[in-house]
């Protein structure tokens, strides 16, 4: 019986897993090995408490160049009334960590001694003077390591399941031990499925996708201390992918089936996990990875009644890349943390400000990806991409922002709980931008780093960063909106948005807005005018920025002195957010054309019919841009090789960069 979409709570599923691995006795440390101590034990997890088997050190040392003597013997000695000490009988000189003749119990440093020769003079030959004159006392054991110092044999150096850092080999050295027993490594067999998958390098043709899931996991399960194995693309068909599922099991722990866990014809997942053991879950209240697999299987192929034995858990994995990362994280991490005998990695936390409204499906933990950026006194959280195929939204991601099941949604200014990607000390050097986007800024961010910056932008358009300014949550916005009264750029806005609040409005760039068309512009698209064809005359289908962006400002106020209706125009109301999605959605054929900006069609070879030339602005209250996290970023505008690499971007004029335009 299927048990797809009976969307069983996370905690559920988990409990579940747990069960059934106890019931194959394989809920603990899977196994043990003894390795060498070297540099490659860096990282693997102690199998056994390690024991002092020496002490460290093992005899009384000298922790400074000087001399040994008896402590007692230097007792009165004064600047006003010198000690002389006889080397042989009553001093002897030694290096660092020499041991220490039996009589003494203590050491003078030997800039702290006046060497003599045989006749009370100063004498050149420091380390084998005739005496020595000393005119400060010293105490027992001063400048000595004792026997013991550090480790004392018989003690615990280190306790089973620790996670060996570069400081512990050396502990375990120093203790004695030229080997260490550690947890086996566990074995996780990774299987791509598809018939539309191709390897890393394939040259692709229209329905291909390239299979790199595989290698996000295998390095997942490599940084959870497990021991990957990446299997070649098996296409979709029942019987290959069970033969392949079955020579994977016989020398592996898991096995992660990535790809074929939903509810399609050719996804075969849940039917190999039943054919071949227990389906266990199909279908968990998390998102992303909703459809993902639960369930074990017997390895041993012929075996009609299971032996507990020979049973071993799969996953199957959804095939979108961020439900793939974010299954493994919630269901292998714990999993291979037991197998290892070490506790679960845990992220961070910090409760944070949202920064806009999120809608959650009811019933589903929620995991949504977020940029975190402090912001004064407050830590604030803007929502990335939600698209489960967006994988750069988790490289962006400074964190997952959790809303738990039985929250239909959270609004914008709420608390919520982020689990960081990154330390705090990194989100203090992060420059939060909200507003408008810009491929400058891209390019700001890479030049920022060099200068121990980061840059994360969310583009929310040129009003929504405005707006963002006003609320306290950003650094600066990208923003240019034009005022159809005067044909000035911004200020109208900025005192509309902000009013009262102090701000510093400087010049990014100069720029030509166009019609991004196909390449050869089959549809012959010559101005705005063309947009409202009809369907009889070789209609258009446009595409639209999102409401408040600049670009849709500056459409809408052409179309009105052209007097082109909005309704005229098919496609008037499909957004995109940033102007590579404008030229995406033209180089993917769901639109003929849309208003963006030169680069962007260059960025994806598509033609560019320029139209207008507008100023972006980057606004930024005063408070920020008096603060010295802000300060490389204005070194930046005034730097010739910035200048020069936003040069070589199509339709960009740097000749207004850096100029300040406002400043109250």
């Amino acid at each position: 019986m299927s048990v797809y979409l009976h969307d069983i709570p996370l905690s559920q599923a988990r409990a579940r897993l747990q069960e059934a691995l106890q019931d194959a006795n394989l809920w603990r440390v899977l196994g043990t090995e003894l390795i060498p101590l070297d540099e490659n034990a860096l990282g693997r997890v102690t199998a056994e408490p390690i024991w002092a088997e020496i002490s460290s050190p093992h005899y009384h040392a000298s922790a400074m160049d000087g001399f040994a003597v008896r402590a007692v013997s230097t007792n009165g000695a004064m600047p006003s009334t010198p000690v002389t000490l006889f080397v042989s009988s009553q001093a002897q000189y030694v290096d660092t960590g020499d041991p220490l003749p039996e009589w003494a119990n203590a050491v003078i440093p030997i800039e702290n001694t006046e060497p003599l020769d045989e006749n009370g003079q100063i004498s050149s030959a420091v380390r084998s003077p005739s005496s020595i004159r000393i005119r400060a006392a010293v105490t027992p054991w001063s400048h000595v390591r004792p026997l013991g110092e550090d480790i004392v044999a018989t003690q615990l150096v280190l306790p089973t399941g620790h996670t060996l850092r570069p400081a512990d080999l050396g502990a375990i050295a120093a203790s004695g031990h030229q080997t260490i027993r550690v947890a086996r490594k566990p074995k996780v067999a990774i299987l791509p499925t598809g018939t539309e998958l191709v390897p890393i390098g394939s040259k692709l043709k229209a329905g291909d996708i390239l299979e790199y899931n595989s290698l996000v996991l295998g390095a997942q399960i490599k940084a959870m201390g497990g021991e990957p194995t990446r299997y070649p693309i098996t296409k979709d068909d029942f019987d290959s992918i069970c033969e392949t599922v079955l020579q994977a099991a016989q020398t592996h722990d898991l096995v992660l089936l990535n790809a074929g866990s939903s509810a399609g014809a050719e996804d075969f997942s849940s039917k190999v996990v039943e054919k071949l053991g227990q389906l266990l879950v199909h279908g968990v209240a998390v998102r992303p990875g909703h459809p993902v697999i639960l369930g074990m299987i017997n390895k041993e192929s012929g075996n009609l009644v299971p032996n507990p034995s020979s049973l071993i858990p799969i996953i199957g994995v959804p095939g979108y890349p961020v439900s793939a990362a974010l299954t493994v994280d919630i269901f292998v991490e714990a999993l291979i943390a037991k197998w290892l005998g070490r506790r679960p990695h845990e992220l961070p936390t910090e409760m944070a400000t949202l920064t806009r409204k999120l809608v959650s499906p009811a019933g589903d933990d929620d995991y949504v990806r977020v940029a975190v950026g402090k912001v004064g006194e407050k830590l604030l959280a803007a929502p990335l991409s939600r698209g489960a195929g967006v994988i750069t939204s988790l490289v962006q991601a400074d964190g997952l922002a959790l809303i738990p099941s039985g929250v239909q949604g959270m609004e914008a200014g709420e608390q919520v709980k982020v689990h960081l990607y990154r330390s705090r000390a990194e989100i203090e050097r992060t420059i939060f931008c909200i507003g408008s986007h810009d491929l400058t800024l891209d390019l700001m961010a890479q030049f920022l780093a060099e200068h121990d910056r980061r840059l994360a932008s969310a583009n929310v358009g040129s009003q929504g960063g405005l707006v963002a300014l006003r609320r306290g949550e950003a650094h600066m916005a990208g923003s240019h909106l034009l005022d159809p009264q005067d044909g000035s750029y911004n200020i109208s806005y900025i005192r509309q948005y902000m009013p009262n609040i102090p701000v510093k409005v400087v010049a990014l760039v100069g720029r030509d807005q166009g019609l991004i068309v196909k390449k050869g512009n089959p549809k012959g698209i010559k101005s705005l005018g063309d947009l409202a064809r009809k369907s009889q005359e070789g209609g258009v289908q446009f595409v639209n920025r999102q409401r408040g962006a600049g670009t849709r400002v500056l459409l809408d106020y052409h179309l009105n002195l052209m007097a082109i209706p909005q309704e005229s125009i098919a496609g008037y109301s499909q957004e995109e957010y940033t102007h590579l999605g404008i030229a995406t959605a033209v180089a993917s054929g769901r639109a003929d054309c849309g208003l963006g900006i030169a680069a962007a069609a260059q960025a994806l070879d598509l033609d560019f019919i320029p139209l207008f030339q507008e100023r972006y602005d980057l606004v930024i209250p005063k408070q920020h841009a008096d603060d010295n996290l802000l300060a490389p970023l204005f070194d930046l505008l005034a730097d010739s090789q910035f200048r020069e690499a936003v040069s070589q971007l199509k339709g960009y004029d740097v000749s207004v960069m850096g100029t300040v335009i406002l400043e109250d």
